[in-house]
């Protein structure tokens, strides 16, 4: 299941690490997004691991969509639920047009005219 949400980034929080019981080593970053919805909701991401650079330049204040996955494990009889962030895309922000830029006689590459020559292909 994949689902995607639009938002505001309102708060990114610390990176935590550790270690597995398997000895494997871990990274997590979460971040929280306020939904502009008529009764906004505030929903807390995690990226793990190597989706951590996907929060690279983000600070707070961002419009973002976030494609997430939901995932849920059972632990001594209790659930736990983890919403985790696999892309993290900005956006309101319109691409700036490509501009050429200004032109110039300079620019004209020198042309090898001679009036005796004819190079009409007919």
């Amino acid at each position: 299941m994949s689902l995607t949400v639009k938002g505001k980034v309102v708060k990114v929080l610390e990176m935590e690490s550790g270690v597995s019981r398997s000895g494997n080593q871990w990274k997590k970053q979460e971040f929280v997004v306020e939904t502009q919805e008529q009764f906004p909701k505030k929903i807390c991401f995690t990226v793990f691991n190597d989706k951590i650079s996907l929060m690279a330049g983000f600070t707070g204040g961002e419009e973002v969509e976030v494609s997430f996955d939901i995932e849920s494990r059972e632990f001594n009889g209790k659930w736990y639920h983890n919403i985790n962030a696999w892309k993290i895309d900005k956006s309101g922000q319109k691409a700036a047009p490509e501009i050429p830029p200004p032109f110039s006689a300079a620019d004209v590459p020198p042309e090898d005219f001679r009036e005796d020559q004819d190079d009409l292909p007919f």
